[in-house]
C-alpha cells in the first residue's frame, strides 16, 4: 500500500449555516457522514465532504458536495461498480470490499493524492472502514468517464458501471475533484428510508 503523505493536524468541524441539513441530502445521510468526519482525525479539509447516496439510481444525481460553512451544495451524476449492479438495471444492489469484486464499497473514504492513470486526471481514495479499507489495494478511486455522462444517463436512463470506482463525467471531472481537493471526507452509502 502506497504511504500516503502527513497532512495538517484536523481542525475542529465547522458549524452549518442551518442545523438542518441540505434539501437533496437525506437527514440520516448527512448525519452518518458527520459523525464519520467527528470519528477520523486524519480528514483534515473540514469545511465541505460529498456524500454517495446509492439508494438512488444512477440517473439522478447522488454524488452531493455539501459546503459545511454555508449549507449549498452542487450535486453530480456517479456510476457504481459492475459488481454491485450484476443486471445492470442502473441501482446499486450490493457492496464489496473484496479485491476482485468489481463492486462498489461503503463507508467514510479521505481524498487523497491526484495522479493521472488510464482515465486520465484521477484521485486517490483511502478507506477509512473495516467496509473499505482495501480501496487503495483495489485501486479505487476518483475518476472521470464517458459512461457517467448525463447525455448517456438521458439517453438509457441509466450510466454505465465502473470497477469499484467513483466515476463522475468526464465534463465535470475537473470541478469534482477542484471542490474537494485532498484530506476531504467521501462518504458512501445506501440507506433506504
Amino acid at each position: 500500500m502506497r504511504a500516503l503523505k502527513p497532512m495538517v493536524p484536523a481542525q475542529p468541524i465547522a458549524p452549518l449555516a442551518t442545523p438542518t441539513p441540505p434539501a437533496l441530502v437525506k437527514p440520516a445521510l448527512f448525519a452518518q457522514a458527520r459523525a464519520a468526519l467527528e470519528r477520523h482525525p486524519q480528514i483534515v479539509n473540514r469545511h465541505r465532504m460529498a456524500l454517495v447516496d446509492f439508494a438512488a439510481p444512477s440517473s439522478e444525481p447522488r454524488l452531493h458536495i455539501v459546503n459545511l460553512l454555508d449549507g449549498t451544495t452542487t450535486s453530480y451524476l456517479v456510476a457504481h461498480g459492475s459488481g454491485s449492479d450484476p443486471d445492470h438495471s442502473g441501482w446499486l444492489e450490493r457492496f464489496s470490499n473484496a479485491p476482485g469484486s468489481n463492486a462498489s464499497c461503503s463507508g467514510a473514504f479521505l481524498t487523497a493524492d491526484p495522479y493521472v492513470g488510464k482515465h486520465g486526471p484521477s484521485q486517490r481514495l483511502q478507506g477509512l472502514d473495516p467496509t473499505n479499507d482495501n480501496a487503495m489495494s483495489r485501486a479505487i478511486v476518483l475518476h472521470g468517464a464517458w459512461y457517467a455522462e448525463p447525455t448517456l444517463a438521458g439517453a438509457r436512463g441509466k450510466l454505465g458501471r465502473s470497477q469499484g470506482c467513483f466515476a463522475v463525467g468526464d465534463s465535470v471531472r475537473s470541478q469534482v475533484m477542484a471542490q474537494l481537493g485532498r484530506g476531504s471526507l467521501i462518504y458512501a452509502a445506501k440507506l433506504v428510508v
